[in-house]
């Protein structure tokens, strides 16, 4: 007869559940904070519940912020001219963590109306460039095609980063090296 441990199991699941954790490393981090760091175990559910009710998405350009506006939104040293168009929150994290920026962004989770809308508003009169950090791909080419489509009608000049970057690979894995030199020999489009 098999011992069940249902609850065990269960946050093994979890843990499984989170992209890049497989079966064995979701066993050792279940068994660990159950066995071995019940302390670690309660610091991090207490971390996760604060996180989830706390953050939220910037109403100004979608990054991650405990605000509605984040922090680099409100920044006034920020360059008003370049605003940058990332796939997701996290590769604002990278571009910051590294320095490789000084503008605004925008986060590009679809190519619905509302995401046009958004960036439209947010360009202004101040904006002179537009930059596409996006993860170089054929689809991604045809995003950058719409969008500079849409807004046609502003006097902006339209980048994105150098092929630095090896296509299909996203920022977060990409090297410091690089990044730094996609970022700076970006290329108009």
């Amino acid at each position: 007869m098999k011992h069940k441990l249902e609850k065990f199991d269960n946050l093994v699941e979890a843990f499984e559940a989170i992209p890049t954790v497989g079966k064995k490393s979701a066993l050792r981090f279940a068994y660990h904070l159950v066995l071995d760091d019940t302390f670690l175990a309660m610091k991090l559910s207490n971390a996760i519940e604060s996180a989830v009710k706390s953050i939220r998405k910037c109403q100004i350009c979608g990054a991650i912020s405990e605000n509605e506006i984040c922090e680099i939104c409100l920044d006034e040293q920020r360059d008003r001219s370049k605003i940058c168009i990332v796939e997701n929150a996290k590769d604002i994290f990278v571009l910051e963590k590294n320095g490789l920026f000084d503008g605004r962004y925008h986060v590009l989770e679809n190519l619905e109306n509302e995401s046009i809308l958004k960036l439209k508003e947010v360009l202004g009169d101040d904006v002179k460039e537009v930059i596409f950090a996006l993860t170089p791909s054929l689809s991604n080419d045809a995003v950058m095609l719409f969008i500079e489509d849409k807004l046609k009608d502003f006097d902006i000049a339209f980048t994105k980063i150098a092929q630095g970057v090896p296509t299909g690979v996203h920022l977060e894995n990409v090297d410091m090296l690089s990044l730094s030199k996609a970022m700076d020999l970006r290329v108009k489009i």
